[in-house]
């Protein structure tokens, strides 16, 4: 049996679209609906009931499913274990937050580019928020990203936690050591964008300090916050892995306030499906770098 022709049935069956399928797996609709009609010729059954825009599962299509999905993650792990690093090919949809990409993200890629030099990379940096949808909706093959992300057929994988700080430009008249967060009403607040994790987290800190008054500057890029922090324009609740530099070159400082900035964890998201082969590939691989940056003993991380 074909092998291609039960990964084919597993995305008509994850999609409910034949158009989608074709989409996912680079080939034409009339190509996807040939396969599944071999399929079903040669097993005897019907699989899908075809509607005018979409199909749903039979009942004998609900019980292949889930051992067709088995055969092809086997298949595809029997493919990478025995195959050479040189015979991997295809290209990986990558999804990363700036958080990630201003830290180790250019040493993933130099891995790649080493022990993979078949496989072609797409990066896309957007929010976390969007990322996790376009995982969902199967535009992205993985994504490192803050999260969890609770969704079916979608696996997570804790990856690393930084620690955050209160940042301020050194040009900022701010006085020395432990300071009041109350006292700093004068200046806004930079944190990430709108509806973020961190945004979320902020208000909540705000809140429960009383202190629900305060501007609050949002900015999907981390460029930007980390720019207005230099220049005095406020206060960062950022990742320290961001501003660390900016602190050894003098433009900016650690500020000493109670309640800390909450801690962000990251998690590498991709679909739990069998064929998912480089997306497992390159989990391990970050997994492997943050082991080697944390045991280098690396600021930044909680």
């Amino acid at each position: 049996m074909n092998t291609t022709f039960l990964e084919t049935f597993w995305w008509v069956a994850k999609l409910s679209s034949f158009s989608g399928a074709a989409e996912q797996l680079n080939t034409t609709q009339a190509s996807v609906s040939n396969r599944i009609a071999t399929l079903e010729r040669d097993l005897g059954v019907r699989l899908f009931d075809r509607e005018l825009r979409s199909v749903r599962l039979t009942p004998d299509g609900r019980r292949a499913v889930e051992q067709a999905g088995e055969i092809v993650r086997l298949t595809a792990e029997f493919r990478e274990s025995i195959s050479s690093r040189e015979s991997l090919k295809g290209t990986v949809r990558i999804g990363s937050s700036d958080t990630i990409a201003y830290s180790w993200l250019p040493e993933l890629i130099r891995r790649m580019q080493a022990r993979y030099p078949s496989v072609g990379l797409d990066l896309n940096i957007d929010t976390s928020l969007n990322i996790a949808q376009q995982i969902q909706e199967g535009r992205v093959d993985l994504g490192i990203i803050m999260g969890p992300v609770n969704a079916p057929d979608i696996r997570c994988t804790e990856l690393c936690t930084y620690t955050s700080c209160w940042a301020a430009s050194t040009a900022l008249d701010l006085g020395g050591g432990r300071i009041e967060l109350a006292d700093l009403g004068a200046y806004p607040l930079l944190t990430f964008s709108t509806g973020s994790q961190p945004h979320r987290a902020l208000l909540k800190l705000l809140s429960e300090a009383g202190l629900e008054e305060f501007r609050i500057y949002n900015s999907n890029s981390l460029a930007i916050m980390t720019r207005l922090v230099e220049a005095g324009v406020g206060i960062g609740a950022l990742p320290l892995v961001l501003v660390q530099d900016l602190v050894k070159a003098g433009g900016v400082r650690i500020l000493e306030i109670d309640p800390a900035v909450p801690s962000l964890t990251f998690h590498v998201v991709h679909q739990d499906r069998g064929d998912n082969m480089l997306a497992r590939v390159v989990t391990d691989m970050a997994l492997e770098i943050v082991a080697e940056t944390v045991s280098s003993g690396a600021e930044g991380y909680a």
